[in-house]
């Protein structure tokens, strides 16, 4: 450099010292240890995958200059060097014609600041640095950075997207009740069983049906029942003996069916019920009728409730009795045979082999039931994808299958599956909720949360996966409503982050995994929070044993920043 250029430079140097001086700059940055700051909360804090900063100020008296603008920035430094400078604020001198805060010269002043900016995982070690950039007209100085905090806790960034689908239930019964019945019809006043009775077709296909059902392993008669009835004309006396002897009859003659059922020979196997005036059955059979009367015969049925007195009445109406006489009490002379019997499905075993050799002969609710005999996920997919094959029109196989996927860590291949099940039963709040589950697992919470909104009803899982909607948008006291009883990571970290740990650590414990990696590192984290040393440590240990990563993390886990110099802390996380 010229001798001529260098004295030149020196000498604009020298004016800018002169003049910074005048106008208090320099004074200000030697004595800018004098000012306060604070940060809040520090560390800070990751919440909705943002991070909040509030930074307040104060310069205390005699030190600010009435002319001077001071720019004051807070910027996040990581442990990389890079930087992340927020917004900046403006505070002024008494004599600065402008619109900021004003700080007085012999009173001082403060400022309050806040902003917020996305999270990144830089942030989880870094300095939170104050600069201030002095200015007086065109003249400027920059104050050295000011260290006012170090680090975030990023403890919800823990949440898992866990979100749980829900299986479509089958409607298999194994033991299915069944029922046969046939009339055996009588002469007026007469109680004997006549040979055409028990030979005409009805009688022929229960009689078939009863010789199959002794020698089906798969069917269990449990006894027969036999109604008798009389129809309402003549005494009742003579009414209720004759019904009393039908049924007599009526059982005698199908025990004969029965000759070789061991079963048939136990007490109560047949029982009997006699009508002695079937007015039920007469009324009945009165308004089905084509009978011109038939109206003003039913009438008489409601105005009088002596059985005398209505058969009086009824008989009053000669021509219409003449009828009834002959279409409607020829059919209540009767016993009516009912036999029950339990048809037996295949045993869980049966199921199962069956499904190995031929699925096809399955039903639908055999399949889906029979996928719900094994853990093996494998074999559980490859039932409801059968199921779905044999029955495409039915939602269950493919939403079954993709609520396998969803476990298998599958989620393009379940969303597949839900999508299927959704173009057969659109509006089906368990698919609604199934395809809320794939979105959320791709990082789509807004869209996740309109699926479980739209499925309520569904199944207490809808909760839960709000539950993890809710924690994302740092809805804590929400989430933790929302999970209810669950045990489960998200739910401990939920109640963690209330504030809560002796609730987050019975979450931890009452979980079917609470012995995994990460079940022990949020157990640390509680110890930390509640100065439980003996816990932390424990945890930790457990938690690296079971994936070494952990050990890094922990020492860039703001979480334990206060033990990060503590040898036992070291040589854990070494």
């Amino acid at each position: 450099m010229k001798r001529s250029s260098f004295i030149y430079l020196a000498s604009i140097m020298v004016v800018a010292f002169a003049f910074s001086s005048c106008t208090g700059l320099k004074k200000m940055k030697k004595k800018q240890g004098v000012i306060t700051y604070t940060l809040a909360p520090n560390p800070l804090e990751m919440h909705a995958d943002s991070v909040v900063v509030n930074v307040t100020g104060k310069f205390p008296e005699k030190y600010y200059k009435k002319k001077v603008t001071c720019e004051i920035t807070p910027v996040l430094k990581s442990a990389s060097g890079t930087e992340v400078a927020l917004k900046t604020i403006k505070v002024q001198g008494e004599k600065v014609q402008d619109n900021n805060a004003v700080i007085n010269l012999l009173a001082g002043g403060g400022f309050s600041y806040t902003d917020k900016v996305a999270y990144t995982q830089d942030m989880r070690i870094c300095d939170v640095n104050v600069k201030i950039h002095a200015v007086v007209k065109k003249k400027f100085v920059d104050f050295e950075p000011v260290n006012v905090g170090k680090g975030t806790i990023a403890t919800p960034g823990l949440l898992e997207k866990d979100s749980k689908a829900i299986f479509g239930k089958d409607k298999f019964v194994r033991i299915i009740p069944e029922t046969r019945e046939a009339n055996i019809m009588y002469v007026i006043n007469q109680s004997g069983v006549r040979p055409g009775e028990m030979s005409k077709d009805e009688m022929k296909a229960l009689k078939k049906y009863l010789a199959n059902a002794q020698t089906n392993p798969r069917k269990d008669i449990k006894g027969v029942f036999v109604s008798s009835y009389s129809s309402p004309d003549g005494t009742e006396e003579l009414n209720a003996k004759l019904s009393t002897n039908r049924g007599t009859s009526g059982t005698t003659a199908i025990k004969g069916e029965f000759k070789k059922y061991e079963k048939a020979k136990t007490q109560g196997f047949f029982t009997e019920k006699a009508t002695a005036e079937d007015w039920d059955g007469f009324q009945s059979l009165m308004g089905a009728s084509d009978i011109a009367d038939k109206d003003l015969i039913v009438r008489v049925l409601s105005m009088y409730s002596d059985p005398i007195q209505r058969e009086k009445e009824i008989k009053n109406i000669s021509k219409a009795y003449t009828q009834v006489a002959d279409k409607v009490l020829p059919k209540l002379r009767r016993s009516v045979l009912t036999v029950n019997v339990d048809s037996i499905g295949r045993s869980d075993k049966e199921l199962d082999s069956t499904f190995n050799a031929n699925p096809s002969v399955l039903s639908i609710e055999e399949l889906l039931f029979t996928a719900t005999l094994t853990k093996d996920l494998n074999r559980q997919l490859s039932i409801y994808q059968t199921t779905a094959t044999q029955n495409p029109n039915d939602w269950r196989g493919f939403n079954n299958a993709g609520a396998v996927l969803i476990q298998q860590d599958k989620n393009a291949d379940a969303k597949a599956q839900f999508e299927k099940a959704k173009s057969l039963d659109a509006g089906n709040t368990i698919v609604l909720n199934n395809l809320g589950a794939s979105s959320l697992r791709d990082g789509d919470f807004v869209k996740a949360e309109e699926y479980f909104k739209s499925a309520g009803g569904a199944g207490s899982e809808v909760n839960y996966n709000l539950g993890i909607c809710a924690v994302k948008k740092a809805d804590y006291n929400g989430a933790v409503t929302y999970f209810g009883s669950y045990c489960t990571f998200n739910a401990a970290l939920a109640k963690l982050l209330t504030a809560n740990t002796d609730a987050a650590n019975k979450a931890i414990d009452c979980a079917e995994d609470k012995d995994r990696d990460m079940m022990y590192y949020l157990k640390a984290i509680i110890g930390a929070r509640s100065s439980n040393t003996d816990l932390m440590y424990n945890s930790l240990r457990a938690a690296i044993s079971k994936n070494a990563k952990l050990a890094n993390d922990a020492k860039t886990d703001m979480e334990f920043a206060k033990y990060f110099n503590d040898d036992t802390f070291k040589s854990v996380v070494k």
